[in-house]
């Protein structure tokens, strides 16, 4: 009896056993391997680089702000209608993507610098934080720039605050240069982790280089705050620590079979644009050699070119001309060099220190005029110098310094432009001339909400009411409440 006991409870625990094994058999079995529940940093900050680039910096933010700032003119679906301000400046709905995408991106970002900071599982990878900060403000700063307070503070926690509220975007900006700073300080921090290398695409773990994008990021945002706090000693202290030439940009590349351009990939899907009749105007004005590169006949019509008025074009596609440079290749641009350099000349112009502004401005038109999907050559940008832009410079600086830098940031870095042109108008610089007639009172001060979380969130839902106040309300910077 008692071996009749003994075989039983031996067949108990060898089937015990054997489920205990099948259990964790068939997890493993269960377990996707493509979709894993963590990864290491190196690999989520990849994805961030190059979300920023193609969905933040160059996505419907920028799309839209080219019709706006009428870099282009909207000729069809969408973009028409924001070309005459019917639904679209004002619809929830209009940027929803790219809001998502921010912060999606924000919060992979986030799960980054957790893992990198005190306590996380790659505490003391220092250069992979401070790349993560430096995101973070850009993406941050982008988000704000074209919207206004936004959540922040309280977002990015999913199951744990479902309805965030709203921080100010003065609140909001003292965290863009504390990360930034901060950024810069883990860069000079010594680590024992490898470098990101080739999962860094931008600068291929060259933190030196991330340290002259965070600078040239200090100069921009301090630029943007001069309606509230001029600080332009400030601006050029911080540009003078960033790029000294076109080789050291922060510049996403994508190779044009896998990874394509976004305002290239918008004209294939969509085409829903046209060449600017005003952005032309002004190059004629100026004799501008750029007007023989910036447009090409649309591919359905041929003939010559027909530009788009702003504001009044016919709702057509395959008619109106289009933009020469948007090929499958051109890079988004998350700062120019070019850029920094305006950013000099425009601080030192406001300090009055005119020969620094010109040399700082021809600096950035030979740099705009070398990018390189434009094509010409820096005695071509001097010629162009010394017959057209040195006495226009000398008849009005800041005049000459903005327009120029209008010119430059076509098409690839339209949100700057817009930035510019809604901090000029705060600070009663009214120096560069748009042509739609509807700007007389709907001008979009700003983007919407996207429509995710104007339904999900009372809090965004309440700031955003009609949408009517993106034609009377400033952001902060600009002069407005939000």
């Amino acid at each position: 009896m008692k071996k009749k006991i003994n075989i039983i409870l031996s067949v108990a625990i060898l089937a015990l056993t054997l489920w205990s094994c099948s259990e964790s058999v068939m997890d493993e079995i269960n377990k996707d391997i493509n979709d894993p529940n963590d990864m290491v940093s190196s690999l989520i900050i990849t994805d961030a680089m190059t979300s920023s680039a193609f969905n933040i910096v160059g996505g419907d933010f920028n799309i839209y702000a080219s019709v706006y700032i009428e870099h282009n003119t909207g000729t069809f679906g969408q973009l028409y209608n924001a070309d005459i301000r019917s639904s679209e400046p004002t619809a929830s709905s209009t940027y929803n993507n790219t809001w998502n995408a921010v912060y999606a991106n924000l919060y992979c970002l986030r799960l980054v610098r957790e893992k990198c900071s005190t306590g996380g599982p790659e505490e003391g990878n220092y250069h992979t934080l401070g790349i993560a900060q430096i995101l973070t403000a850009l993406n941050l700063a982008v988000l704000t720039d074209m919207i206004g307070d936004v959540p922040w503070t309280q977002s990015c926690q999913p199951g744990v605050i479902y309805t965030p509220e709203l921080d100010s975007q003065q609140d909001i900006y003292a965290d863009i240069f504390d990360l930034l700073d901060e950024g810069i300080a883990n860069l000079d921090k010594a680590t024992i982790f490898v470098s990101l290398g080739n999962q860094d695409l931008i600068y291929g773990g060259d933190t030196d280089l991330w340290k002259k994008f965070a600078y040239g990021l200090k100069a921009r945002y301090t630029m943007h705050l001069s309606y509230k706090t001029p600080a332009y000693a400030d601006v050029i202290s911080f540009a003078d620590q960033s790029f000294t030439s076109a080789d050291e940009q922060a510049q996403f590349n994508y190779n044009g079979s896998t990874a394509l351009s976004p305002f290239w990939v918008f004209f294939r899907d969509r085409d829903y644009f046209g060449a600017s009749q005003s952005l032309h105007d002004k190059l004629v004005e100026r004799s501008d050699p750029r007007d023989d590169v910036f447009f090409i006949p649309h591919p359905a019509a041929g003939g010559g070119l027909v530009f788009a008025p702003n504001g009044t074009a016919n709702q057509v596609q395959g008619s109106y001309s289009v933009s020469a440079i948007s090929t499958n290749t051109a890079p988004t641009y998350l700062l120019s060099y070019h850029e920094v350099e305006f950013l000099k000349a425009e601080a030192y112009v406001r300090l009055n220190n005119l020969t620094a502004a010109e040399d700082a401005l021809q600096s950035a038109i030979t740099a705009a005029f070398q990018k390189v999907n434009i094509g010409l050559t820096a005695t071509d940008a001097a010629d162009y110098f010394d017959d057209i832009v040195s006495s226009r410079f000398s008849a009005n600086p800041l005049s000459e310094v903005m327009n120029q830098k209008y010119i430059a940031f076509f098409e690839e870095e339209a949100i700057e432009a817009y930035n510019d042109y809604r901090r000029l108008r705060a600070m009663g610089n009214n120096v560069i001339t748009l042509a739609n007639p509807a700007n007389t009172n709907q001008f979009p001060l700003r983007l919407t909400y996207g429509s995710g979380d104007v339904t999900t969130n009372v809090n965004v839902r309440n700031a955003y009411g009609d949408g009517t106040y993106v034609y009377s309300e400033n952001v902060w910077w600009a002069g407005g409440t939000r």
